[in-house]
């Protein structure tokens, strides 16, 4: 038998960076031959179209699996596990997998699935990565400090004293071998010593932290961890694991929906996103936007209050050119009213 295959679950909230970080590995793998299963939520896969746009030969669309469910968690049995062994069947095997994971995923079933007996002789978790948004962090959003956020919370009476995102965020937190603290180019030092210490409190000793802007991090320090976090789930468990004795969990909190729309004006459309996700309480924009005049499409990521966009590869011949969007937030978004919004740019 040959060794266990290393696979990389990259996961973290809405937002943090995990595309650009997995891009980033992706054109850095210093030749090894790297598989990508992507868990998009919404049933437009934009996180597959920005990885594939990278140009590299380690970009290869054979090598990238994506399961459009939303949740690989919640269907581990009838998408991953058949995936996985679809995958460890092709006559050139990966060197490494890495598999990311949808923001709204818990990370625990899956870290569970690899003990399943169809594929736990053949692939390990070399470790979970869990990527936060320390721009975020620092302005007290999805802090890790219960009591923190509870004061925050109480002091501004438009929130909810608990919400599942609080929660999940701890659950991705707990998982993690290994911590990416992405977007510390917006944050000082100042500001970042007490989201570090936030993170510290709630994560599993020996864990490790890791500092990037923009995903970049060294490739070293993301592969050959050799954590076999199957075998080390002590510690691990979700805040609904821990309450419910390992039962299922429910996504009801979150919805999620695409919309389409004709070429338009750049300007606009990013002005009109912005005002549409303050005043519809969006948690997440993203997705590829057509703009007139334009040879390219313009690839759009929005969490909060941030957008950012950029062209990242001409249309191709025959592609339908549209703005194609898929919006997140927390159930029950107004659909129509945030269509109608974002169809008036």
């Amino acid at each position: 038998m040959s060794e266990k295959i290393p696979v990389t679950v990259i996961t973290g909230f809405l937002g943090s960076g995990k595309t650009t970080l997995v891009r980033h590995l992706l054109g850095h793998a210093k030749g090894k031959r790297i598989a990508l299963i992507i868990n998009e939520f919404g049933d437009i896969g934009v996180d597959k179209e920005v990885l594939a746009g990278c140009g590299d030969e380690t970009c290869r669309e054979e090598d990238m699996i994506e399961l459009a469910n939303g949740c690989i968690c919640c269907t581990v049995a009838d998408d991953f596990v058949p995936t996985m062994k679809t995958l460890l069947g092709r006559a050139e095997r990966p060197d490494h997998i890495v598999i990311e994971t949808s923001g709204l995923a818990l990370p625990q079933p899956l870290i569970r699935a690899f003990n399943w007996p169809e594929i736990k002789t053949e692939v390990t978790i070399d470790g979970v990565v869990t990527v936060v948004d320390a721009a975020a962090l620092s302005e007290g959003r999805f802090a890790s400090d219960e009591d923190a956020v509870d004061v925050q919370r109480k002091a501004d009476s438009m929130l909810d004293h608990e919400t599942p995102l609080g929660e999940l965020f701890k659950d991705q937190l707990v998982s993690a071998d290994l911590i990416i603290v992405n977007k510390t180019d917006l944050v000082d030092e100042a500001g970042l010593a007490p989201v570090e210490a936030e993170l510290r409190a709630a994560m599993r000793p020996g864990t490790g932290i890791v500092r990037a802007a923009n995903g970049h991090v060294d490739t070293v320090a993301l592969l050959g961890l050799g954590m076999a976090t199957e075998d080390n789930l002590d510690g691990r468990e979700s805040a609904h694991e821990l309450e419910h004795g390992g039962e299922g969990h429910e996504h009801d909190d979150f919805d999620s929906f695409s919309v389409r729309l004709p070429a338009g004006n750049r300007e606009a459309l990013l002005r009109t996103i912005e005002e549409t996700i303050r005043t519809h309480d969006v948690l997440r924009l993203k997705g590829f936007a057509a703009i007139e005049g334009a040879p390219a499409r313009l690839a759009i990521q929005a969490v909060g209050p941030r957008v950012n966009a950029y062209f990242d590869r001409p249309w191709k011949d025959g592609e339908k050119r549209e703005t194609a969007l898929v919006v997140i937030g927390e159930s029950p978004l107004d659909r129509d009213a945030i269509t109608a919004s974002l169809a008036a740019a």
